[in-house]
């Protein structure tokens, strides 16, 4: 078989279900007919462009492995969080997933359903295992044992349309501090410009805020200690006060109309569209807005700026202090060694710098972002490289119970439904329940 009809055999395949464990016969696919190892794989994809570059790399793999049939399932945000959990307790289980690292693998490990990677990736005086920076790969070890693949890494920044900066006579270098970004909010209601896309029905959205808010008032200190149970734990006068500033954000109603039932793709449809002059997002921000535009084009990426998260005057955190993804690939129990094979390939230096010029990723492998063309996306990686604390999502650290009360909680006090002692009290409890 040709790598074009390969190629386009597993564009066929796109969405096939998981459970399907039978290989397809095409007209001249004797080879891949006869398939005897299917490896499935579950990602969270949404972008047409970035699919094609995953099709690509399994064609390839599967050209020089005739005998592996690589199926591919991409789903939307939430329902891949929806679905995994019960596919990991069945026989319909995928090889490997994307993971978004923190306490929501920490306990996938604990119930047994994951393979632990540590002997493979330091076999050969751990050949596999140096292909990646060491920060990420210890952020996917617990207890001394490897749970995921490094994949990504990526940081929450604030994206502007120039545009409407410059109809609202603002300079987005003059926004440092959180006073100077609520000052900005009211410039733009004031000039009849809607200031930030929110997206209030998804929750994790929002709770970007909330999260920086803890970082720049408390610093790392403040919140190991809460995330430990140690100290005052989430009644530290710090988050307090973190959220009693996301309370007075909310007060300005700074979010298009609807917010609170705005899913994260309609969230970056709204900035795509120009409907809102900023958006506080991933890496990637640029490449999904014009998706999810209404005119599948979006914004112009000349037309798009970025800045950090401003700092809280008297705070202890740092701009420099960081919040995003360490995300990697975790791999269920019963994979198959071609399984695994087939994801070190496309963890390569090598196949991670395509990504990394795709404009897809931020890459964990080394040297791999040396492939990076889009200059928001190198300016993110240059972020990255100068993060004096890098912070995975605090939903995801914390784990699964108590990062929904954080997402919960950062909703509602935006919405004025909550105040911030007693956000900061149910996830304290939370905690405590763990």
């Amino acid at each position: 078989m040709t790598q074009d009809q390969r190629m386009a055999l597993t564009r066929a395949k796109r969405f096939i279900h998981l459970g399907a464990l039978t290989a397809l016969a095409v007209s001249g696919g004797a080879g891949l007919a006869s398939a005897q190892t299917v490896v499935k794989w579950m990602h969270v994809e949404t972008v047409p462009a970035y699919i094609e570059v995953w099709e690509e790399i399994a064609a390839a793999y599967e050209q020089e492995h005739p005998d592996v049939d690589v199926q591919l399932q991409f789903l939307e945000n939430e329902a891949f969080k929806a679905k995994l959990p019960t596919l990991l307790q069945s026989d319909a289980a995928p090889d490997f997933f994307y993971s978004w690292g923190g306490g929501v693998l920490r306990q996938q490990s604990q119930t047994g359903a994951l393979m632990d990677l540590t002997e493979p990736m330091n076999a050969d005086g751990g050949a596999w295992a140096k292909d990646y920076k060491p920060a990420a790969l210890n952020g996917l070890t617990y207890d001394g044992k490897v749970y995921a693949v490094p994949y990504r890494m990526g940081t929450i920044s604030f994206y502007y349309n120039k545009e409407l900066f410059q109809k609202a006579g603002l300079n987005a270098d003059d926004i440092k501090t959180w006073d100077d970004f609520l000052a900005a909010v009211t410039t733009l209601k004031e000039a009849g410009i809607t200031p930030i896309a929110g997206g209030g029905g998804d929750k994790w959205p929002l709770h970007f805020y909330w999260s920086y808010l803890v970082m720049r008032n408390g610093g790392q200190e403040v919140f190991e200690n809460a995330k430990n149970n140690e100290g005052e734990g989430f009644l530290d006068p710090a988050i307090i006060k973190a959220g009693e500033q996301l309370a007075e954000l909310g007060k300005l109603e700074p979010f298009q109309g609807g917010y609170l039932g705005a899913s994260w793709p309609q969230t970056l449809g709204v900035f795509g569209d120009g409907r809102a002059a900023m958006l506080l997002g991933f890496e990637h921000t640029e490449a999904n807005q014009r998706t999810n535009a209404g005119d599948g084009k979006g914004l112009a990426p000349e037309n798009i700026g970025r800045f950090p998260f401003p700092v809280v005057e008297g705070g202890a955190g740092k701009v420099t202090d960081t919040l995003g993804g360490l995300n990697g690939w975790a791999v269920t129990k019963n994979a198959s060694p071609a399984a695994v094979d087939f994801l070190r390939f496309f963890t390569s230096p090598e196949q991670e710098q395509k990504m990394a010029a795709a404009g897809m990723i931020i890459p964990a492998a080394t040297g791999a972002e040396e492939g990076l063309k889009n200059p928001l996306m190198r300016e993110a990686a240059d972020q990255l490289a100068a993060s004096t604390w890098h912070q995975n999502f605090f939903d995801q650290d914390l784990g699964p119970s108590v990062g929904r009360v954080v997402n919960d909680v950062s909703v509602e006090i935006l919405a004025g439904q909550m105040s911030p002692e007693e956000g900061a009290q149910m996830i304290q409890d939370a905690r405590e329940l763990e």
